[in-house]
Order: structure tokens, then sequence, then C-alpha cells
């Protein structure tokens, strides 16, 4: 029960905390509306149970106790970031009947972005390292253990289908893509500055 507690309090905590995840699904469904966030939270969430799936077969230990993959890792994660930043600060302007009408980058694109923002994610691989290798014991059954990822990936695609909800709101929409140029702007800053900070890191 403790270590159930433990894996549930760290997950949700780890959701909540503002970082790449959340820039990629304020972007989708400020700029493309409420269906593009939604498919992104569900490639996020999809992404998670990437980063559960090499853990549990062993991988995870590897990338652990491998620096040169695991900056690999992070040098793709950050260059995707930073791409996906230019690409936000140079956006054209949409409409807001436009955007509500058309699927602008369509629903495998949206998947997409979410998928890749959080299976390139270090913060992410070292959240679910972390979770198996120092709250869940080795005692713990496999299909528990399973439950946990499952529960880690479900939890991501709650929350961030909610934040979707909200941003994607009709009046709060509205305002806010009266104002897009300079939110497109702010974050693409953003998503490039996280990217540029994860190879800046590398360095330190």
């Amino acid at each position: 029960m403790i270590e159930l507690l433990a894996v549930a309090t760290i997950t949700l905590l780890a959701v909540i905390s503002p970082g790449a995840d959340f820039a990629m699904i304020t972007r989708n469904s400020l700029i493309y509306g409420r269906k593009s966030g939604v498919y992104s939270s569900l490639g996020i969430s999809i992404g998670v149970l990437v980063h559960v799936f090499y853990t549990l077969v062993g991988i995870g230990i590897l990338i652990s106790q491998t620096p040169s993959l695991f900056i690999a890792i992070r040098t793709i994660g950050a260059f995707y970031l930073i791409y996906i930043g230019y690409k936000t600060f140079i956006s054209k302007n949409i409409s807001f009947n436009n955007s509500e009408k058309l699927d602008v980058i369509g629903n495998f694109s949206s998947f997409k972005n979410g998928f890749f923002t959080n299976a390139l994610n270090p913060k992410t691989t070292l959240f679910v390292l972390s979770v198996y290798t120092q709250v869940v014991s080795f005692s713990t059954p496999l299909y528990i253990q399973i439950l946990y990822g499952l529960f880690m990936s479900f939890s991501h695609l709650i929350w961030f289908i909610f934040v979707a909800y909200f941003l994607s709101s009709n009046r709060l929409r509205v305002s806010l893509l009266n104002k897009q140029k300079a939110i497109n702007m702010f974050i693409g800053i953003v998503l490039a500055m996280l990217g540029l900070w994860l190879m800046l890191s590398q360095l330190i």
C-alpha cells in the first residue's frame, strides 16, 4: 500500500509539473484547437508507455549505466524541441473560426507531436527509471509493475486532456488567439530554450 501511494504521489507531481509536454499541449490546443490537444495528449501517454516498456525489459538500466546512450537520447530530444520551437515561433496567425472548422495539422501529426515530445524527453526517462529503481521493490509482481506503468500513462492522458479542454474553451481561446503572435513567439522560445537547456546541461 505504501509503495502504491508513493508511486501515485510521485506520478501526479511529475505530471502537473511544467515542462516540454505542457508547452506542447498549450501550443497545439491554442493554435490548432481542442481536437489537436487531445490527440497530442494521447501521444504523450503512449510516449510514457515507451519509457515504461524499456525500463521493465531492462534497457532502462542499460541507459542509466551508459552515459553515451543517455546523452544521445538527450541530444535527439533537444533538437526536436528546438525544431518545434522554431516552427511555433514563425507560425502564421490563423483565424479562430477556421481553426475550429479545419483540422490544420491532422490527428496523426498532433499525436506525433505529443508522442515524440514525451518519448524523447529525458525528464520522463529519469522519472520512470527513478520510480522503478528507487520506489518499486524487486519483489513486486510484474503485473503490478505493469499496472503502475499504465497508471503513469493514464495520469498523463487525463491531465493533459484537461489542460487541452481548458485552453481550447471558446471564450479563452478567442481571447488568447487575439494575441496569438506574441503567444506563439513565447511558446516557441520556451520550447527552444528547453531544447538548448538539454544540450548545454550535458556540457556542464
